[in-house]
């Protein structure tokens, strides 16, 4: 069984910065995709940022220019390098990987920005 764990979530003020790590219980080459959605209070879950087995990135529009996400074939984890941090960024952040066509799910990390 596939296994995603997230940490690095935590309280930043407004203008501050996070890294969220997400490490897996097996190699992430296997995975043909990587990436983190994230969910507000009353608000559906939604993609903040993709990376391919390839190491194509994407990114949704309103994190661009301030998230990075990228990927150590080394240690089997993913991050997610957040800059310039507002407090629409809050929410619980999910790790998630697809292998072919099974999606595998982490059990999220806070993520709490004040204004």
């Amino acid at each position: 069984q596939v296994q995603l764990v997230e940490s690095g979530g935590g309280l930043v003020q407004a203008g501050g910065s996070l890294r969220l790590s997400c490490s897996a219980s097996e190699s992430i080459f296997n995975f043909n995709i990587m990436d983190w959605y994230r969910q507000a209070p009353g608000k559906q879950r939604e993609l903040v940022a993709a990376i391919t087995s390839g190491g194509s990135t994407n990114y949704a529009d309103s994190v661009k220019g301030r998230f990075t996400i990228s990927r150590d074939n080394v240690k089997n984890t993913v991050y997610l390098q957040m800059n310039s941090l507002k407090p629409e960024d809050t929410g619980v952040y999910y790790c998630h990987a697809m292998i072919g066509i099974y999606p595998y799910w982490g059990q999220g990390t806070q993520v709490t920005v004040s204004s």
